[in-house]
């Protein structure tokens, strides 16, 4: 039978990604949703991209764009320094594609365009890297940088009173509009966790990758998931984004 299986912020830790594929015993059958943030903090940022153009090849797979990933692209394209960037996993980055040959960089540039704002699944299911603001929906968003940047509809996630009644004016109108709706972006570490947290609808899944924290993989339908050993683990040599 096959499975729709999301996947968490990855950062650049190719080991990690085989693990889950691995523990989850992914087959060709499965539909692969990928929340983003596909680079920087772990050693091997190109090698996960080309594994990702590669398993485009045998599975169905959703690729959505994180801010990590758009920096990427601008330092591709322009070798644009970015200070802030470097400090936040960027260098480690940038060290990797030292080695890496111009056509490879060429594919990678093609790849990180195409990568989706949002998915949108038919049983109203929204796959999002951050978060959208507007009230009325994704369709209705101001600035589409918000898909991937944006940190408030967790935030306000994390902060809702769970006695308010979702038909209660008070009750947060975006957490209304879709059925479910999985998230990267802001790792769970930050509240102390390392599994898929869920508030209200919104499930975060960045489970903290990008720095001692496990990927991990879920199952949309049953909501079982699989993880990786802690990424400092996989990669003991490397300080990650600390």
């Amino acid at each position: 039978m096959s499975k729709i299986l999301v996947i968490g912020d990855i950062h650049g830790g190719l080991r990690a990604l085989h693990q889950v594929l691995d523990r989850a015993k992914v087959t060709q059958k499965d539909t692969l949703i990928f929340l983003g943030d596909f680079v920087d903090g772990w050693s091997e940022s190109p090698q996960v991209l080309d594994f990702l153009i590669d398993l485009n090849k045998r599975n169905k797979c959703i690729f959505i764009k994180g801010n990590h990933d758009e920096l990427l692209l601008e330092w591709l394209e322009n070798s644009q320094d970015n200070l802030q960037w470097y400090q936040h996993g960027g260098e480690a980055t940038v060290m990797a594609y030292s080695n890496v040959d111009f056509e490879t960089k060429q594919k990678h540039i093609l790849f990180l365009k195409n990568l989706q704002n949002y998915y949108l699944d038919e049983q109203n299911r929204l796959f999002i890297h951050a978060g959208f603001t507007n009230m009325n929906g994704i369709g209705y968003e101001y600035l589409p940088k918000l898909f991937y940047w944006d940190r408030t509809l967790w935030e306000t996630a994390l902060s809702l009173d769970e006695s308010i009644s979702k038909d209660s004016l008070y009750y947060p109108r975006r957490f209304t509009l879709y059925k479910e709706i999985y998230i990267g972006h802001t790792p769970v570490t930050r509240i102390g966790e390392t599994i898929p947290i869920q508030k209200a609808c919104v499930w975060n899944v960045d489970t903290g990758a990008a720095f001692k924290g496990p990927l991990t993989i879920m199952d949309v339908d049953t909501k079982e998931y699989w993880q990786s050993e802690p990424l400092n683990e996989l990669y003991f040599n490397e300080k990650g984004r600390n």
